[in-house]
């Protein structure tokens, strides 16, 4: 039995309907009206659990809980603008605290997060349902998220399969379509659904047996926990099912289905495919590949380095491309700083097997044949479902976490605000939920279709998050060919490569206009991994693959978030390391309760030969191979749980996706003197120094730094100290030298004059700042790098990443900034022109060839360029509403739709998605 009345169309006028005709839609609306409308029980409070938090435990999830949205109601948010509820309603509180956190108290948390206690007040009970006899769902009246409550443990999967269905089924239908590389079939062939399924599918090419053999493992090789996650995810799909067949008899389904052709919308004809078991790992592909992997950059790392032993010569151009990757750099801030270090894919001391590449050598592995009809058009008026570069490497965005031990804090209680920063999407990826039943006992936010436990969220007396992290797992290999193009030697034998193949074909829809069409993928795997280039390596051609440890084991992390929704399992820190050791895919985990935080990097690193060197290929020779790899099933030996960065109850703790510890080196360019944690680890430290650290005060330094441009409060000040070495006599410098002046002092924000002005402070120096850092990059280091170097080494790690870019896990207005620029090499650089001490110096010093009256004429004569580049320039507009010289807009968030429901867009804000804040005053 569902929980929604479809909303009735609302009579206020409002935008027309655009892509529908209008007597298309009208006939739709009316339809609409005659739908059947879900019943529900008599509304009473679902029973409490025991909540040892008093109160003191809350989050957000913008936009709303509801993703689920009848034809009836799309077209009404076309042609009126209005929505289903709680389909938006988290939205605004979120949005406001950019404006409002200056004066945020502990007891004015609850105007921008919502309590995230158990239970549900029976005033405040919306609906209660009973899908079946051992189970309830009770909805909240505030934000409608899902109380479910199980007499049975089947009882309570089959619930959260049935809530998740009501709120996110059109979500995690795309989702399972994208991992089985199929997107465009199902949701038609737009430039950008074709883009992603291409880019996730040779990732990882699954078949059907694929899938199933994942499932299989899970059941054979994961113990009694392994069986009863199988018998959960069995449970959780019943309950989806149940809901597709209601809602679907019912007529109360999403509207998408209809819109996308795959039910007629007048005779109800058409079908929603089942969920099956096999679903669960095509979509856990995808989140893993999104958040939880790391590395498989080598090719072009070795690229980068022939560039600069080209230029340098082999010893200095080496010397010149280590100092560049920052691979342990002393001055970046790490996770752990309590002394101890963690060692893991340093560079070794005498390099062995390394294959790199004859220089332009390298070509991409074909991916896409036959293509026929639509499949033509680089680009189609339909923008697709989901950004086409979700999966590109380096992954953008996510998530920080800010936990401050009782020691430091006026309670004396732990304190964290932490969450992950997984863009914007309506609906969101994620979905909120309360899962109470025999074993379970836990709430906060999953994946959708993944929520057979909570995921990221709290417990009865403790609370966990995580972020990205970023140690490499995925190595890639030189294969020897032999016989022809397809064929290679394993171990000694020649075997033949395994070609996969993915067929897509679609047609028109109300959707999507893409022409009809059809293409084929084509990868071949081999024993290392997919190919993904082609090259010769001493004038032999060779195939480059890549193998990550997590390929075919996709579901393997089912075991560890099992293990953190059981109040019998976690009892402390301890016990907290424990369960996310038995999470296969690279986070960071952090955890609070009322007298421990802690702290585990959790992934299955591979323990590499003698002297492999994971920043670049190796050979596939045997010789090289992970130690105790076994090919069938992508086994090997992994690091002991004691070699992970790990901490418990350190001062304080601050993530954002910055180096873990001293010593592991992470799979990406960028960690050094300069990097967006900076921004937490000042503002959290200096709370820690001086004591007494509420919820209020530790969410208002991470508000103040998600308003904070990176390169203005840790980069200017270097420029402003090279620039001002000398008095600056031309009008048109000086105004901006004082512009820019001004604005640090303000604290380099890029936030409102007021709420709702769309109009920035200190917008002048904003705008210069957006429109100087490229140039003056270039203008710093391309002269003495030399063009080829300065471009290999700008695909290695992007130059800028401000909020305006086309950046992030939803391209543009995706929030998430600052993660991947040159603000490092840049303060490193300008400080060694100053003459002043830095550790882990570049190998050279390159603004002005090192002298300082150059290196400030270069930096004040770009700077006049950028000065007077206009707003028009520098924010040239988009067609998504942001015309050219809106700098406000410019930077906005965006929910991007996934289905019919558009949300208004926010000021932007460097946050988390989902976030927690809690602070447990009591314990088991």
């Amino acid at each position: 039995m569902p929980l929604r009345t479809p909303r009735r169309i609302g009579t206020r006028v409002g935008r027309r309907i655009g892509t529908l005709r209008t007597a298309a839609a009208a006939a739709l609306l009316a339809l609409g009206a005659t739908l059947m409308a879900p019943g529900a029980m008599a509304a009473h409070a679902a029973d409490s659990t025991t909540d040892y938090c008093g109160g003191q435990c809350s989050d957000i999830l913008p936009p709303g809980e509801n993703g689920n949205a009848t034809l009836a109601d799309i077209l009404a948010n076309k042609a009126f603008g209005t929505r289903p509820a709680h389909t938006t309603d988290q939205l605004g509180p979120y949005s406001s605290l950019a404006t409002g956190y200056q004066n945020l108290t502990d007891s004015t948390l609850s105007s921008f997060f919502n309590s995230s206690s158990f239970g549900v007040p029976s005033a405040q009970v919306a609906s209660v349902i009973s899908p079946r006899s051992d189970v309830t769902i009770t909805r909240d009246k505030a934000t409608g998220v899902p109380h479910i409550k199980g007499t049975t443990r089947d009882g309570t999967e089959f619930g959260a399969g049935y809530a998740a269905a009501q709120d996110r089924l059109w979500l995690m239908d795309l989702f399972r379509h994208v991992g089985r590389g199929e997107l465009s079939s199902f949701a038609g062939g737009a430039a950008a659904n074709r883009g992603l399924e291409q880019e996730f599918w040779q990732q990882a090419p699954y078949t059907e047996d694929d899938l199933q053999a994942q499932v299989d493992w899970l059941s054979t090789h994961s113990g009694d926990r392994g069986k009863q996650a199988l018998a959960d995810a069995q449970d959780y799909i019943d309950g989806i099912n149940a809901y597709i067949t209601a809602a679907k008899s019912g007529r109360y389904f999403p509207g998408e289905y209809d819109l996308t052709g795959h039910v007629n919308a007048i005779t109800n004809e058409g079908d929603i495919e089942p969920f099956k078991l096999t679903d669960l790992i095509a979509l856990a592909s995808v989140v893993g590949a999104l958040f939880g992997t790391g590395g498989g950059g080598e090719v072009q790392s070795a690229l980068s380095l022939l560039a600069a032993q080209q230029k340098y010569g082999v010893q200095q151009g080496t010397n010149v491309w280590e100092s560049f990757r920052e691979r342990d750099d002393p001055e970046a801030t790490s996770t752990v700083h309590d002394g101890t270090s963690f060692p893991y894919a340093g560079k070794p001391a005498n390099a062995q097997g390394e294959a790199l590449p004859d220089p332009g050598s390298v070509v991409p592995e074909p991916l896409v044949y036959d293509e026929t009809g639509g499949a033509t058009q680089s680009t189609t008026k339909s923008p697709g479902v989901l950004p086409a570069n979700l999966f590109s490497t380096p992954r953008k965005g996510m998530s920080n976490a800010l936990v401050v031990s009782g020691a430091h804090t006026a309670s004396g209680h732990p304190v964290a605000v932490f969450g992950p920063q997984t863009g914007y999407f309506a609906p969101q990826l994620l979905m909120l939920q309360e899962l109470q039943g025999p074993g379970i006992s836990a709430r906060g936010a999953s994946f959708a279709g993944l929520g057979m436990y909570v995921e990221l969220g709290r417990g009865q007396d403790y609370a966990w998050s995580a972020t990205s992290a970023s140690q490499d797992v995925t190595d890639t290999y030189a294969v020897q060919l032999c016989q022809d193009d397809t064929h290679y030697i394993l171990h000694g034998s020649c075997v033949a490569m395994e070609k996969l193949e993915r067929t897509n074909s679609w047609s028109p829809t109300l959707a999507d206009s893409t022409p009809a069409g059809s293409y084929r993928m084509q990868v071949y795997r081999t024993a290392y991994g997919p190919v993904i280039y082609r090259a010769t390596i001493g004038g032999k051609p060779v195939a480059y693959t890549q193998l990550r440890s997590s390929y075919m084991h996709e579901a393997d992390s089912i075991i560890g978030f099992q293990e953190l929704n059981d109040p019998g399992f976690v009892h402390d820190a301890a016990s907290f390391q424990k369960a996310a050791q038995d999470i296969n895919y690279i986070f960071n985990w952090f955890y609070a309760d009322s007298r421990q935080t802690a702290y585990y990097n959790s992934g299955t690193n591979p323990v590499r030969a003698s002297g492999v060197d994971a920043s670049f290929p190796v050979w596939g020779t045997g010789a090289y191979d992970w130690q105790g790899w076994d090919p069938t099933h992508n086994t090997a030996t992994y690091t002991p749980a004691s070699q992970h960065p790990q901490s418990i109850d350190q001062d304080y703790y601050i993530s954002w996706n910055n180096k873990q510890a001293p010593g592991y080196t992470s799979a990406t360019f960028g960690n050094g003197s300069v990097h967006r944690a900076d921004l937490l680890e000042d503002r959290v430290k200096a709370l820690v120094q001086a004591g007494g650290v509420t919820r209020s005060s530790l969410v208002k330094a991470m508000s103040d730094a998600s308003l904070t441009d990176l390169r203005g409060e840790d980069v200017l000040p270097d420029l402003l100290q090279v620039i001002n070495s000398q008095p600056v006599t031309d009008s048109q410098e000086a105004t901006a030298v004082q512009q820019l002046t001004t604005w640090l002092g303000h604290g380099a924000k890029r936030t409102e004059t007021s709420a709702g002005s769309h109009t920035y402070a200190d917008a002048d120096a904003v705008r210069t700042m957006d429109a100087w850092w490229p140039l003056l990059v270039k203008g710093e280091f391309a002269p003495g790098l030399g063009t080829d170097l300065y471009t290999a080494l700008a695909t290695d790690l992007s130059i800028d990443e401000s909020p305006s870019a086309g950046h992030g896990p939803t391209g543009s207005h995706a929030g998430s900034s600052f993660q991947y620029g040159w603000w490092s090499y840049v303060d490193k650089d300008l400080r060694q022109v100053l003459g002043q001490n830095v550790k882990g110096p570049l190998a050279q010093t390159y603004c002005g060839g090192g002298q300082l009256s150059a290196c400030r004429d270069v930096l004040l004569s770009t700077l006049k360029q950028a000065a007077a580049t206009p707003a028009t320039t520098v924010y040239p507009g988009d067609d998504g509403g942001c015309s050219a010289g809106d700098q406000w807009c410019a930077d906005s968030i965006v929910q991007r739709p996934l289905g019919g429901i558009t949300d208004d867009r926010i000021s932007w804000q460097n946050r988390p998605t989902y976030q927690q804040v809690v602070e447990f005053p009591a314990h088991r």
